[in-house]
């Protein structure tokens, strides 16, 4: 964003200002003749005005562009051009319009619309980037059919559908669907292809590519395999099958994104495509899996179905990101996924709900559209699929998004199609479920019992906090999935979905021969805050019986959290019947390892701040991260005797598998190990560095070493083998920061900005620096306020290079009002400091103008 164009007064959208583009496009002729610093883009759209046209202004958006001419009918014309697009009087009947403009991807560092990565061309036009390389109405309610030729020396030309003619120095490609212009595409390099092919279940044969720089051949196979697993889970789960001749993924090195779903030609950020067993952690596999899955999976939802506006963005993200949950639950463990998928929600989504960026899934407003790809629009979002699935059934789901796919295929739609097709499937009123959609904030849910004369009663009670703009909340469905318990750790009332509609609302279980213990919110079945008051011997008893393995991981988790409250409050020692639990449930062999892993994953440092303010206590980060390695060191000596025996039994030898039985196993000994480097002088994590046949066993070697402040030769040893790899670099810069003392924290990512291979012009690089100072919790929240300054220092020399990541990471300032005040004052400070940077891109604008007014 220049400066010009930012110290303009930003525009505020709103979603009930929609109104249709006043003309259709009939189809779309791009000729692009490639250069560093002057790319030439020539256009030829057919537009036909809509003879009901509520605005027939002929506007095109554009940004950036050096227009060379443009022509109606043949005919020159002198369009009125600002920064924001041109006007142009054109003909009341269907009329071809030409544009030349000329840009510059070379100088393009914020990775939106035709760039260059390492000598690569490549584009990024979601939401709104497409305006950066031609004039056009930029809006994804406008669909359109694509014809593009391409003329540059790269060796492989690329775009959207399917290949028309291919030569030295040129290539032409046609996308027979109409799509929207966010989901254009355009690569070119010289680049090597890992090809394979697919035949979907009506026989139709589909070539597959994998495009990687050279000397990335190695690193494509899980990748591809993954796509030909989400092709074929498509079809079989959702009835979808792949409709082009070619499906294309290209690795970049940078990119903003995870990746995009760009219509047969998916670009991928390159750490969520390339892995090896050498230099990618099973966490690495299970991310890129799961990444490779979504972006396939948009081609149904997203690509021949997509958003009529921006305010719709869940429609597209939270449908496919369930459909990814999905998938992966189905690949790997149901319920572990389930569990994983939580823990994610509550450090990403909640505090986002509960703080000053909180907005509702579908916002009703928005200055910069970049800055609502959030947590609730995707991973909230996709809980309130979870919901809507869990309330009409498994066949009325698949029927009811049949009838969408139907009804809707080769449309632009809103959260009422959406809703509708529910609605005339199963017959439900979704009027009041809709409040999901329109609702900021995460309600709270107060349970109170009683049992009496073989009749058990759970009260319930739902409230939702005011939330910036929306000081009063109605009550909301809320699908509560319940089991009960008896004396023994039976279950003697399997799971039952309740389904609460008032904001106060009662439900009995009859003929009960004693008062149950309940396992509540099964699954998780609602992303709400479950409040009911529960003894920890209560807590004790649903970590070993429970059969719900989410109420059982919950169980613990509660535990540890009161755990460690108690440490911070009162200088308590680690509950002992916590540790037992503990102790029987690591040892019991007959669970899933991932799933023993997950439980003896503690809460978060941020999530034990986050209750404490919830509970009226000023949270003090240091206090907390000293008893959770109090806690740690505790739990390792009570363990003492089974760690060795524990961590042989769960190291696995011979070959790496990424198989989700194998990296169970891995992460559960992962989690021995660090216990075990507590009492052994690290001296078995010394012996897994050198012994280490893959990422994960290494890095997971080197973290405890690290930790335990003895890393100094093996992390330079680390450096030393791997500084030609530019994605395992990225984990070497973030666990020296992560394993850093408190103290040290931000000194350590101060001194890394000056290493020779850290750049702000990579995304992935200046995200393992500055997320991992934002994610050392008593780190960046250091009394001194270096981790606050560091960061701001970071966010105003990257915000004139790439406003979108700048505003992203500033989302690491918004819990800033549950701290003490004068580490409230450091953070304003920098904040307001951000926010007086003369020129600051609208994005961060208003992300720091959002967390101020908290």
């Amino acid at each position: 964003m220049t400066s010009e164009a930012a110290q303009t007064e930003a525009e505020t959208f709103y979603l009930k200002d929609y109104t249709p583009f006043g003309f259709e496009v009939d189809s779309v002729q791009l000729t692009f003749r490639l250069a560093p610093h002057t790319t030439r883009v020539l256009s030829q759209i057919r537009f036909t005005p809509k003879a009901d046209a509520a605005d027939p202004r002929f506007f095109l958006h554009g940004e950036k562009l050096n227009l060379i001419s443009a022509k109606i009918d043949g005919a020159e014309v002198s369009p009125q051009v600002s920064a924001e697009g041109l006007t142009c009087a054109v003909p009341a009947v269907s009329f071809l319009w030409e544009a030349e403009v000329e840009i510059d991807p070379a100088g393009n560092t914020a990775l939106e619309g035709l760039y260059m990565s390492n000598g690569m061309y490549c584009t990024q036009c979601e939401a709104e980037g497409f305006r950066k390389i031609t004039y056009y109405p930029d809006r994804p309610d406008v669909m359109s059919t694509f014809s593009v030729r391409i003329e540059g020396d790269e060796e492989v030309l690329l775009s959207n559908g399917n290949p028309v003619c291919q030569e030295q120095g040129m290539a032409e490609w046609h996308d027979p669907w109409p799509k929207p212009a966010y989901l254009f595409a355009l690569v070119a390099g010289d680049l090597v292809n890992h090809p394979d092919s697919f035949t979907t279940r009506s026989g139709k044969e589909v070539e597959l590519n994998i495009w990687v720089r050279p000397g990335d051949e190695d690193k494509c196979a899980f990748g591809m395999e993954a796509l030909k697993k989400s092709m074929t889970w498509d079809e079989e789960a959702y009835g979808r099958e792949y409709d082009l001749d070619i499906f294309n993924i290209v690795a970049v090195d940078d990119f903003n994104m995870g990746a995009m779903e760009n219509k047969g030609l998916n670009i991928f950020n390159s750490s969520c495509v390339l892995a090896s067993p050498e230099t990618s952690t099973d966490a690495n596999f299970e991310r890129i899996e799961a990444i490779i899955a979504h972006e396939y999976f948009h081609n149904w939802t997203g690509n021949r179905i997509t958003c009529r506006d921006w305010f719709q963005l869940c429609l597209k993200e939270g449908l496919t990101v369930f459909r990814d949950a999905q998938f992966t639950s189905d690949m790997r463990s149901a319920s572990v996924k389930r569990i994983s998928d939580v823990i994610d929600l509550r450090a990403r989504q909640f505090p986002e709900d509960q703080g000053p960026l909180s907005h509702p899934v579908r916002p009703e407003e928005f200055q910069e559209i970049n800055n609502f790809y959030t947590a609730t629009i995707y991973e909230k979002g996709a809980e309130i699929i979870g919901m809507l699935k869990r309330l009409v059934g498994d066949e009325a789901y698949r029927a009811a998004v049949d009838l969408y796919f139907d009804r809707h295929d080769g449309q632009a739609c809103t959260i009422e199609d959406w809703l509708q097709v529910f609605e005339d499937s199963t017959g439900r009123d979704l009027a009041q479920f809709k409040r999901w959609y329109a609702q900021a904030g995460t309600p709270r849910l107060q349970v109170a019992e009683s049992y009496e004369n073989g009749t058990y009663t759970l009260n319930f009670e739902q409230k939702t906090a005011p939330t910036p703009g929306q000081p009063d909340k109605d009550p909301r469905v809320i699908p509560i999935a319940v089991g009960l318990l008896n004396d023994n750790g039976d279950e003697v009332q399997p799971t039952t979905v309740l389904e609460m509609t008032q904001a106060k609302q009662s439900f009995r279980f009859e003929g009960l021969a004693s008062k149950p213990v309940p396992s509540i919110l099964r699954e998780f079945s609602a992303p709400v805050i479950l409040e009911r008051e529960i003894s920890n011997a209560e807590r004790a008893f649903l970590l070993a019986h429970d059969s719900d393995l989410f109420n059982r991981w919950e169980a613990g988790n509660a535990l540890a959290r009161e755990a460690r409250i108690a440490m911070v409050l009162e200088g308590a020692a680690p509950d002992s019947a916590y540790l037992d639990a503990l102790q029987k449930l690591v040892r019991d062999d007959d669970l899933d390892p991932a799933f023993r892993a997950l439980v003896l994953q503690p809460p978060s440092q941020s999530d034990i701040a986050q209750a404490l303010f919830e509970r009226g206590h000023t949270p003090d980060p240091q206090k907390i991260g000293d008893a959770a390695e109090t806690f740690a060191l505790t739990l390792a000596q009570k363990l003492a005797d089974s760690l060795p025996r524990l961590y042989a039994d769960t190291t696995i030898d011979g070959g790496y598998s990424p198989d989700a039985i194998s990296a169970g196993k891995r992460a559960l000994n992962g989690r021995i190990l660090s216990l075990l480097t507590r009492l052994d002088g690290a001296d078995q994590a010394s012996r897994q560095y050198y012994a280490a046949d893959n990422m994960t066993q290494q890095l997971t070697a080197l973290s405890c070493l690290m930790k335990a402040e003895k890393g100094g030769v093996q992390s330079a040893a680390f450096h030393t083998q791997w500084q030609e790899d530019r994605l395992v670099m990225d984990k070497w810069f973030a666990l020296q920061v992560a394993c850093a003392p408190a103290n040290q924290a931000a000194a350590i990512a101060s001194d890394l900005t000056a290493h020779p291979l850290f750049t702000l012009k990579n995304p992935n690089r200046f995200r393992a620096v500055m997320g991992a100072l934002a994610g050392h919790h008593p780190g960046f929240h250091h009394s001194s306020g270096a981790g606050y300054r560091l960061l701001a220092d970071n966010l105003i020399a990257l915000d004139g290079l790439n406003p979108q990541t700048t505003a992203r990471m500033c989302t690491a300032f918004q819990t800033w009002k549950r701290y003490d005040s004068p580490r409230q004052a450091l953070i304003s400070s920098q904040l307001e400091r951000i926010k007086s940077t003369k020129g600051l891109s609208r994005d961060t604008n208003e992300m720091v103008s959002r967390i101020l007014d908290a």
